[in-house]
């Protein structure tokens, strides 16, 4: 099927082209359809589908021009990044179309926003924070609002931010039409469907939780975090096809640690972005990784979910994440669109657990390759890992550099008392032969 296909307009087809692109993805097919029947609805299918333009173009389609200043449509996402990438994607299908487009986000001035506001849109994109910030202000309304969408709904949930929803979907009127996507589903988006949907239609394209085919998975066993720096130093050396490999962290204070550690290597050549990187900086280093300026990218989890990055080469995971799914969102950064992909991942003994898990979820097993021999394999572990070895336990003859006996001994034995309630209520103990208050008061 081609986009010409879906009786799409010609305005919104010519942009097509520009962006060339010819075929819909299978959610793009199947909701364009109910979308334009006006009929609530919930997406459901994998990271890197296709999702976004599955609600804009009909949604585009639908929209006639306006000079009313406060917006018609309203799109709510989880993250800042995709703030900006769901509004550039839609002034990308707006090329030949009048229609306003912008979005807002935390951490930047509000009164730009009101501004913005003021001016007037057509559609307006959140998340949800900010969203609420301006309604509360009465600068923004949204009783006008007929078309409302809730992109990534999981990450939403997993992000905290189930009141807000909540206090969203009620200043929103009545009269609307509901569009809720996200790439996994559970009780609660079903819950929250059926209290503020109206029957709505459910698409899955794919269950939940399967691998996309087109990327290739493999993984290695790794000790310890000096030894995947040692690894990713070795791959990034012998291995010229990961022209735009984008590696994934744990936690920030790691992402810093490993792009120190990099950098030195391959100087200017390595980026690093996590939430406490300055707003403008984190859009400038996916920028200049996008063009190649940056070989590499090490990221936390705030790009794991709905960032279109093109032509990401390799997904390397050098922690694996604990929460399976997210194992799913990460590796969805390559193999996009007709491209293919690799993941790779290093696991170390406590994620092997998770390892475990994201096996259970695909219902497929990660290829185990042998470790390269000319890498060397480091004896020191970081602090972060031996307390987390210490706390499942599972290296219980290792001394992880500890000469002493463990924690565990018998008390000596003047460290064995009894409690016997204290000296004073002994003393009185055998004084009056019971227990007695220390105000002296008889009753």
């Amino acid at each position: 099927m081609n986009f010409s296909d879906l009786n799409i307009s010609r305005p919104l087809l010519n942009a097509l082209e520009d962006l060339e692109y010819l075929h819909p993805t299978p959610i793009q097919e199947k909701a364009f359809p109910l979308i334009m029947s006006g009929k609530d609805m919930i997406g459901v299918a994998q990271t890197g589908t296709g999702k976004t333009f599955g609600y804009l173009l009909p949604i585009l389609k639908q929209l006639k021009y306006s000079e009313q200043r406060q917006p018609r449509v309203l799109i709510i996402v989880p993250t800042r990044e995709l703030v900006t990438q769901v509004v550039e994607e839609a002034k990308s299908l707006t090329t030949y179309m009048s229609i306003r487009i912008d979005g807002v986000y935390g951490g930047t001035n509000i009164n730009t926003q009101k501004q913005l506001i003021y001016d007037g849109l057509d559609i307006l994109v959140a998340t949800p924070g900010r969203l609420i910030d301006l309604a509360m202000t009465k600068i923004l309304r949204l009783k006008n609002i007929k078309q409302f969408v809730i992109d990534e709904m999981d990450e939403m949930l997993n992000l905290g931010f189930r009141t807000q929803i909540h206090t969203i979907l009620d200043l929103l009127p009545e009269r609307r039409q509901n569009l809720l996507f996200s790439a996994t589903t559970n009780d609660e988006i079903e819950a929250l469907s059926n209290d503020y949907f109206i029957q709505p239609q459910k698409i899955e394209i794919v269950r939940s939780g399967t691998p996309l085919a087109k990327i290739n998975q493999s993984a290695y066993d790794v000790p310890n975090y000096f030894t995947k720096v040692n690894l990713l130093n070795h791959l990034l050396n012998t291995n010229k096809t990961i022209t735009k490999g984008l590696v994934f962290v744990g936690s920030k204070k790691l992402a810093d640690r490993l792009h120190e550690s990099l950098d030195k290597i391959y100087p200017n050549k390595v980026g690093v972005i996590h939430s406490n990187k300055a707003q403008n900086q984190r859009f400038r280093t996916l920028d200049q990784f996008e063009d190649g300026t940056f070989r590499i990218l090490i990221a936390t989890e705030i790009i794991a979910r709905g960032m279109d990055i093109r032509g990401v080469s390799h997904v390397i995971n050098f922690d694996l994440p604990n929460n399976a799914a997210n194992y799913i969102h990460r590796i969805g950064r390559t193999g996009r669109a007709d491209a293919k992909g690799v993941a790779i991942s290093f696991i170390n003994e406590v994620e092997k657990q998770y390892q475990e898990e994201i096996e259970l979820l695909m219902n497929k097993q990660i290829k185990m390759l042998d470790f390269p021999e000319a890498v060397e394999i480091s004896k020191q572990f970081a602090d972060e890992e031996l307390i987390a070895y210490q706390q499942k336990n599972y290296l219980p003859n290792t001394k992880l550099g500890s000469e002493g006996g463990g924690a565990f001994h018998d008390k000596k034995e003047k460290n064995s008392k009894i409690n016997l309630g204290g000296s004073y209520r002994r003393e009185i103990k055998i004084k009056y032969k019971k227990p007695q208050k220390r105000s002296g008061k008889k009753k």
